[in-house]
């Protein structure tokens, strides 16, 4: 069947899927643009033959461009399979495609013994205050999960976040942190570590400190007896493999990158987690791919917890902190046609810039005001001007309320952040 297919159309759907409250709440400061997915449905001189992917359009490793699209049309899909430079929701339909056309799983198709039928897998969530991470927690048990990953920023104090999330958790729930490189430097994360060391949920830490800093990275591993993780390619693998500055990795990219990445990784023993952001469809592949690495170990970061709807026929199998990998050819998932009608979005795709004014508060009344995440925000803090994690610490969010004052602060900031005391 495979072997006669020929692409007839590859048809283009955005849609806007809406967050959960407490996710549109947070998202709103940095990522609401992820609620914007471009579904791509690649149809065949089979009627019956269709394959779906997606492509989460301001958070992907690779869109769909209009040159990929009539590079494949007329085409045999088996051709394409390992093309990273199709993108990622073309790619994912046509390995959706010909693992249909062939009765056979996605997971079949990559030449690899199947490891595993179930997938670790972490809930996400981007930086939030302690309450609403261990509200967060709560439902990521009620859902299945036993992973959590969160962000630790400075704006927040991680210890309270933690110690929050303990207290509402059972034992046996695992929290990773990620710091984006937010602590700059092993002088600065290394009393953090130190103490969060003393957490028993506390599982893995991601990029504390700049990942190109290989001596940092190596004295900061020593310093912890928790495993660090490097998003895979910063250091240069070689430098990362001779001089053992971290435990595992963080990979992602499309299907041939993290195949390649995968490899590596198993040669030198090196767990990860899979990192594919997106709804059911994305959450699907990571789980196929997932079934065929033997070192993707780690619960994989899909962000479907964000979503208040999978885009899906039937939901995935989550329990005790597994994913089912799921059964059926291709994807093994259908897509809910009445979803895509639901949230079709028109052009442009995207949302504006929510006007916000971000607060971040210190101890003492110390106060900075931003307008933007990134890049004031992160610019700001990653240049050493703010304190890297300092207790006490919180962010204030302060929509537009429509006063004189709001507006004056909000030009003000907008210019440059702006430094107050309370």
């Amino acid at each position: 069947m495979a072997a006669s297919l020929r692409i007839r159309d590859v048809e283009r759907i955005v849609v806007d899927v809406p967050f959960t409250a407490r996710c549109q709440e947070w998202n709103a400061r940095e990522v609401w643009q992820w609620r914007i997915s471009e579904v791509i449905r690649v149809t065949t001189d089979a009627p019956d033959m269709v394959g779906y992917g997606e492509t989460i359009l301001h958070y992907t490793w690779g869109r769909v461009t209009d040159e990929a699209i009539a590079r494949v049309r007329g085409g045999n899909p088996a051709d394409f399979l390992g093309d990273d430079s199709l993108g990622a929701g073309l790619q994912m339909a046509l390995y959706d495609l010909v693992g249909k056309a062939l009765g056979v799983s996605i997971s079949r198709l990559l030449n690899l013994p199947r490891v595993r039928e179930w997938c670790p897998i972490s809930w996400w969530n981007i930086d939030m205050p302690p309450e609403a991470n261990a509200a967060e927690a709560q439902a990521a048990l009620a859902a299945g999960y036993t992973s959590y990953k969160i962000k630790a920023r400075p704006w927040f104090d991680i210890y309270d976040q933690v110690e929050a999330i303990s207290r509402v958790t059972p034992p046996h729930f695992r929290l990773d942190i990620d710091w984006n490189q937010m602590l700059i430097n092993q002088g600065n994360a290394a009393p953090v570590l130190a103490e969060l060391d003393m957490q028993p949920r506390v599982a893995i830490y991601e990029s504390p400190i700049m990942q190109r800093d290989i001596e940092g990275q190596r004295l900061l591993r020593q310093k912890t007896s928790r495993p660090l993780a490097l998003h895979f390619g910063e250091p240069p693998f070689p430098s990362v493999a001779r001089d053992m500055v971290c435990d595992g990795f963080v990979v992602s990219g499309g299907v041939a990158s993290i195949l390649r990445q995968g490899a590596l990784a198993e040669a030198f023993e090196k767990p990860f987690w899979l990192q594919m952001v997106g709804t059911g469809l994305t959450t699907a592949l990571s789980a196929q791919l997932g079934a065929a690495l033997p070192l993707a170990q780690w619960p994989s970061v899909n962000c479907l917890n964000n979503y208040a709807d999978d885009l899906l026929a039937a939901p995935l199998t989550i329990m005790g902190g597994y994913l089912k990998v799921p059964d059926g050819p291709g994807l093994g998932v259908e897509i809910d046609e009445q979803a895509l009608v639901k949230y079709r979005m028109p052009e442009p795709y995207e949302h504006p810039r929510p006007r916000l004014i971000m607060s971040v508060v210190w101890p003492g009344g110390r106060v900075m005001h931003y307008t933007q995440m990134r890049p004031q925000c992160w610019d700001d803090f990653l240049a050493g001007n703010q304190p890297a994690q300092e207790r006490g610490a919180t962010m204030e969010v302060h929509p537009d309320d429509g006063s004189p004052e709001w507006a004056e602060l909000y030009a003000r900031a907008l210019r440059a952040p702006v430094r107050d005391q309370r």
